[in-house]
């Protein structure tokens, strides 16, 4: 018999009455598929429940053996319901006992059925059970019998996703929904977190799923189609996206998603079998989720991202949903695909307990910020959007790697001992904050920090630093919805002062662009952001931007020395035109009878490989030296520090960069020019041995990173790993794997790393 389009909705008109009545779970289930097997015109249906375990659980039926309810299980893969769950598609079957994967279970009763029909249960993509209907003559379901099968499933993943049948899981193992899961990924910023998740981009949660007026919802869906579609239009019309390139097509991509009448008509028909227009949506969505997945081309996998956005997009129209996390608990677990440095920033810090992204490396600007805040986070964590619910209990171990999604009691009492062990061996550090920072053979050190936020100058006193050997202006334009005006500028600058006392402060003039966008500066599409018109190329450029700050600078620092340096510098005459612009700045604030700074030194970031066969001429040009490790490295190494697929191919500690690092620090001396390293090298302990070992005597930090080093340093005999590893760096001679070597010397020698 032939099912007619009121069918599907009389069947959600009802299911919805049944989910109203105040029953138990079990006879809820029991209700439900007696009503499909009724509307479907079948003999049998059954609900089965994926499981923890991997096994799927017969949890309902109407038709086969009542008796076999909790009893029936088969694994993944197992029959044809294995087959549904593991390839989460539907299966339609004239005759199930012919079919190669069809599995004989003698305690169903279900051997005098011929025809069958399974659909997955899905919930963003994920599959949560089995759900059949099945005829004893053979035949062939109807597409619209299908369709409604699969709404119908969507009703049951929403209850099953509520939590309203674990009840029914007895003692035995839990859903699969609940189930733990230990994931892998990159270590960003150490430390351990424990907390509640909360997407960074919060999928939109349908609770209205079944329609009154199918009219009305059909007119809700392309209300919003219309205007996804108008500002991506809108998007690609911008003048500084008009032109050619990836970002085009990305948006092509999109357009031509949401004009595709395929992906279009499928919601109309799920809207016209009973659902609502978020709920077509989200149905429509989860099905090509649950395919893609599964897929084994990569760029359909890739392409997974792009539909999830697309399907978000045109929910948040339907509903009228701004974005944001609705709620946000006291020990937020912040989960994203990626984030910007600014977007972090818009949480409040004291509610942040860690940050789990799905791509990210250890030298992207997210991971920066979060290093600095002291929020542990790992990134490189395949699915982790897709695999966590809002709420879900997460651990993050930004010291291995790791992240725990939904842990075990015991799991969960291993990481609060680990905790409090990290919270013991910090007070350990503390105790080291007024200990000399002298190496074991009484080489003097200065162990500085790396700042950009007022929340990081506490960590001055407690870490014992010896000043600030890099301050991050740009942040404070990040996060501000204006141009900050000079005199802001000058309040924020007067703070740092007032909290550094008589320690010094190096401050890094603004190092926008590239992919450090301002908000209220129009952003200019590049191929290549990092090595584009940014830093001081942008500020020489724009005088009046660099000439703002410096300005602010001078009268933050009247009285005290100022100590300014350049970011992305890639010749002596970049510098050159900066001082010339410092010094017009001096001359102006004297003849307004404003107080200048007592003392003025201006230096250079050494981040552009270019300037390596420039140092003499800088060197006799600069008060100072700063490297700026994390850029260096990427361009020596032409490797995108953004780009998860690179981060583990390429070693800071490897010959070369080493080897470049080396002729830095000798130049600087040889032409008695300090010189300082203030990228992220600096910060961990094995690597700042190593550039202990090249002759650096100044590296600056993350806070949490000074204990740690300074711990690292007292126990090193410089002059010792000195007589070990420059040989290693002499041309001519292969060193083997630097690494590997400094470890072994640091275990050799009882060296804390």
């Amino acid at each position: 018999m032939r099912g007619s389009l009121a069918g599907p909705r009389l069947l959600l008109r009802r299911l919805r009455e049944v989910m109203a009545e105040p029953i138990d779970a079990q006879e809820r289930l029991d209700k439900i598929v007696v009503l499909i097997a009724a509307n479907m015109v079948a003999e049998v249906c059954s609900v089965y429940v994926l499981r923890s375990d991997g096994v799927l659980e017969l949890y309902a039926t109407e038709g086969l053996n009542r008796a076999a309810v909790h009893q029936t299980s088969l694994r993944i893969g197992e029959g044809l319901v294995g087959l549904i769950a593991a390839d989460a598609r539907a299966l339609n079957l004239p005759n199930a006992q012919n079919h190669p994967a069809f599995a004989y279970k003698p305690e169903t009763g279900e051997e005098i059925y011929n025809a069958f029909l399974g659909v997955p249960i899905l919930r963003s993509g994920r599959t949560l059970g089995v759900l059949v209907v099945q005829n004893k003559a053979h035949r062939t379901y109807y597409d619209e019998e299908v369709e409604a099968l699969q709404t119908t499933a969507m009703v049951i993943a929403e209850m099953i996703a509520a939590g309203e049948i674990e009840v029914l899981a007895k003692q035995g193992p839990a859903l699969d929904l609940r189930r733990t899961m230990h994931l892998e990924g990159a270590a960003l910023a150490e430390g351990v977190g424990l907390g509640h998740a909360v997407l960074h981009e919060p999928r939109v949660v349908v609770t209205n799923l079944i329609a009154e007026d199918a009219d009305r919802e059909l007119s809700r869906l392309d209300s919003a189609l219309e205007k996804v579609r108008l500002s991506l239009d809108q998007m690609m019309s911008r003048r500084e996206i008009a032109h050619h390139g990836e970002h085009r097509e990305v948006l092509e991509a999109y357009l031509m998603v949401a004009q595709d009448r395929g992906w279009v008509r499928k919601m109309e028909e799920a809207i016209r079998n009973g659902l609502t227009a978020e709920a077509a949506v989200e149905r429509v969505q989860s099905d090509n989720r649950a395919r893609m997945l599964r897929s084994v081309d990569p760029y359909l996998r890739d392409r997974l991202h792009d539909l999830d956005d697309l399907a978000n997009r045109l929910m948040r129209e339907i509903v009228g949903r701004p974005h944001g996390a609705a709620t946000f608990p006291e020990d937020a677990i912040l989960i994203a695909r990626n984030m910007g440095p600014a977007e972090l920033l818009d949480y409040n810090r004291d509610q942040l307990r860690g940050l789990v992204l799905e791509e990210g490396g250890p030298t992207s600007h997210a991971t920066i910020i979060a290093r600095a805040l002291g929020i542990p986070a790992v990134g490189q964590v395949a699915g982790a959007v897709s695999l966590v619910e809002d709420q879900d209990a997460v651990i993050v171990d930004g010291d291995t790697g790791v992240v725990h999604f939904r842990p075990m009691a015991d799991i969960e009492r291993a990481y609060a001992e680990k905790v409090r062990f990290r919270a013991r061996r910090q007070a350990q550090y503390r105790r080291l904050r007024s200990a000399p920072s002298t190496t074991r053979d009484g080489r003097d050190l200065t162990l500085l920090i790396n700042s950009g936020l007022l929340v990081d100058l506490p960590h001055l006193d407690e870490s014992g630093a010896a000043g600030i050997g890099l301050f991050r202006t740009e942040i404070l334009f990040m996060v501000a919805h204006s141009l900050p005006r000079v005199g802001e500028q000058e309040e924020l600058y007067r703070r740092i002062y007032e909290a550094a006392g008589d320690r010094p402060v190096t401050f890094r003039s603004l190092d926008v662009g590239g992919d450090k966008v301002l908000p209220y500066i129009r952003a200019v599409e590049e191929e290549n952001p990092a090595m584009g018109w940014r830093a001081i190329r942008l500020g020489l450029d724009r005088p009046g931007l660099l000439r703002m700050q410096v300005r602010a600078l001078l009268r933050a620092a009247a009285g005290r020395e100022l100590r300014l340096m350049f970011p992305m510098v890639s010749s002596v005459t970049e510098f050159t035109a900066a001082r010339a612009l410092v010094d017009k700045e001096i001359r102006h604030l004297k003849r307004h009878g404003h107080a200048t700074p007592d003392a003025i030194r201006l230096g250079v970031m050494l981040e552009v490989p270019s300037l390596l066969f420039e140092l003499e001429e800088v060197l006799s040009a600069v008060d100072f030296v700063s490297v700026g490790s994390n850029d260096l490295f990427q361009f020596m190494l032409a490797a995108d520090r953004g780009n998860t697929r690179l981060t583990k191919r390429f070693d800071p500690l490897s010959v070369s960069f080493l080897r470049a690092l080396k002729r830095i620090v000798d130049e600087c001396e040889r032409a008695h020019v300090p010189v300082t390293v203030c990228g992220e090298l600096a910060g961990r302990p094995l690597e700042a041995m190593a550039l202990l070992g090249l002759g650096y005597r100044q590296l600056s930090m993350p806070p949490a990173a000074i204990g740690p080093v300074k711990a690292m340093a007292r126990a090193l005999d410089v002059d010792r790993l000195r007589a070990r590893l420059l040989p290693r760096l002499e041309p001519g001679r292969w060193p083997g794997h630097m690494r590997s070597f400094l470890a072994a010397y640091a275990e050799d020698h009882d060296i804390p790393l």
